[in-house]
């Protein structure tokens, strides 16, 4: 029993050690582990650990590029700066592109982008006012909340 534990423990930090010293060569093993059914060797500590920043990552970039989203349909509507609306409303399209594609490899995200709407809401606010001082915001999102129509709608149409 000591020695079964013994190689338990030598086995654990082999996997820390590849893991530490190279990440890549660690996943590769880990890939290869799993598509050979080798599932007693793998190092589930660390591949959990992986598996959770990786949710956290496509969350953090969703809610990145809502802000960025956001922020950019507040400008194209509220800052009266006609030469800039052209590069605003291009950074919305390009915003939206990546958001759909976030949200077709991840559909569950969806949830999450309705949740993190207000907080994403709140940051884009206070970068433009910080950017426009001059120009009056509304505190709270005037437009539809609607997923489809955030990813959609030319809100400034009505100028």
């Amino acid at each position: 029993m000591t020695q079964a534990i013994s190689k338990l423990d030598n086995f654990q930090d082999e996997c820390n050690s590849l893991y530490e010293s190279d990440l890549n060569l660690w996943l590769e093993q880990t890939i290869s582990q799993l598509q050979a059914g080798d599932f007693h060797n793998i190092d589930t500590t660390n591949l959990i650990e992986e598996l959770a920043g990786l949710a956290g990552r496509d969350r953090r970039e969703l809610e990145s590029r809502q802000e960025r989203l956001l922020e950019h349909i507040l400008k194209r509507c509220y800052v009266d700066l006609p030469d800039c609306h052209r590069g605003w409303v291009v950074t919305i399209m390009h915003q939206r592109s990546e958001l759909k594609k976030i949200l077709k490899q991840s559909p569950s995200l969806k949830r999450f982008f309705s949740e993190a709407f207000e907080e994403s809401f709140l940051t884009a606010l206070a970068i433009v006012k910080a950017e426009y001082i001059q120009t009056k915001f509304p505190d709270t999102w005037q437009f539809s909340r609607d997923l489809d129509a955030l990813l959609k709608a030319d809100f400034w149409e009505n100028d």
